[in-house]
């Protein structure tokens, strides 16, 4: 699962515009910006490629489960035309390179997704979903600690809205709000024996379960407790385990105990950035809007960037998030995508120009 912001606003950085969908203008990328082979020498592969390609166009997100027809459109024009990526710390007559995106495949919806789904867009060797949340983990901390006291207070509001919202505002946005608390693993015995002393004196279980947990568990308020928050992978392993309070207009709809410990933090933007950050690529999020994600058709497919608070030194990493309902609520799940760079296309042909 991943956590679409709704307020663009909580980044660390000036966030970068949504690229919609569209039809490149034929100014926007000269020819000689194009990364293109000799063609008298390699007009074979090319054309090998081409039909390759085109085999598989009308296959590669027909299998993808969960997807209208709209989304499927876009995507396999999306994958048979490409799209075309300018290195952003290059001159003009740098070369471009034009992206060809398929599916990378399913990954577990477990709450890991987000890194699970980046080892494979990245084709990492040696390092699992684990290791990408720690390093994302230790980012975080090293930028956030070397930030100055208005940068921090950015990034401290931007948690906040995100995970101790203040719950008498929001509510023309959001149906349900929710908080996160952190509890200790080996404070579940006694917490559970609070509440429980609670329970005698003729409270309900979830009022009490919320009573305790608001007064004995850590707030999701600010950079430390994020970097704790975004550590939980949801194994025996963690510190803490994830307690969720939610929240309509009307007061506390549910207490998300997690007695398990198999709660995992789900990757936000701030992590993206954090680990776009960490390996100097930028990082798009293509996500795919049904019909109840109140878009027009044409709409339906659009790319998020996440720019590295760094010099970028590769190439882009692409994910994949099918997303349901407005602002994506209810159903958001990252995938990855498998860049494969097209030896020859001209810029007029791509689906889209980032």
């Amino acid at each position: 699962m991943g956590k679409l912001l709704c307020d663009s606003t909580a980044t660390f950085q000036s966030p970068s515009p949504t690229v919609p969908w569209r039809e490149p203008s034929t100014a926007a990328v000269s020819l000689d910006d194009v990364d293109l082979v000799d063609q008298s020498a390699a007009a074979a592969a090319v054309e090998a490629v081409e039909k390759k390609m085109a085999a598989s166009t009308t296959t590669a997100w027909d299998e993808v489960f969960g997807l209208e027809e709209s989304q499927r459109r876009h995507l396999s024009r999306l994958h048979a035309r490409g799209v075309l990526w300018k290195h952003p710390g290059k001159d003009e007559s740098s070369a471009s390179v034009v992206f060809r995106l398929s599916h990378g495949g399913e990954v577990s919806s477990d709450g890991n997704c987000l890194f699970t789904a980046s080892q494979k867009a990245m084709e990492a060797r040696g390092i699992d979903a684990r290791d990408l949340r720690r390093r994302t983990v230790r980012r975080f901390l090293e930028d956030f600690r070397s930030a100055n006291e208005e940068e921090k207070e950015v990034i401290t509001d931007a948690i906040r809205h995100m995970y101790s919202p203040d719950l008498k505002s929001g509510w023309g946005i959001h149906i349900v709000q929710e908080e996160k608390l952190l509890a200790k693993k080996d404070e579940r015995e006694s917490l559970d024996s609070a509440i429980e002393e609670l329970i005698q004196t003729g409270m309900q279980r979830e009022t009490a379960a919320e009573s305790i947990y608001r007064e004995r568990c850590l707030p999701v308020n600010d950079g430390l407790s994020w970097a704790k928050y975004m550590s939980i992978s949801g194994s025996t392993e963690d510190e803490y385990d994830i307690i969720t309070l939610q929240y309509t207009e009307d007061g506390l709809l549910s207490v998300e105990e997690n007695r398990e410990g198999h709660a995992a933090a789900f990757g936000d933007d701030i992590a993206i950035e954090c680990l776009a950050t960490e390996f100097k690529r930028e990082i798009y999020v293509v996500q795919a809007h049904g019909s109840d994600g109140m878009v027009e058709e044409e709409n339906c497919v659009f790319f998020l960037p996440h720019k590295p608070r760094s010099e970028v030194l590769e190439v882009p990493v692409f994910l994949f998030m099918k997303g349901t309902g407005w602002c994506g609520g209810g159903a958001d799940h990252y995938e990855p995508l498998i860049a494969n760079p097209s030896p020859l296309i001209s810029h007029e042909k791509v689906a889209l120009v980032l």
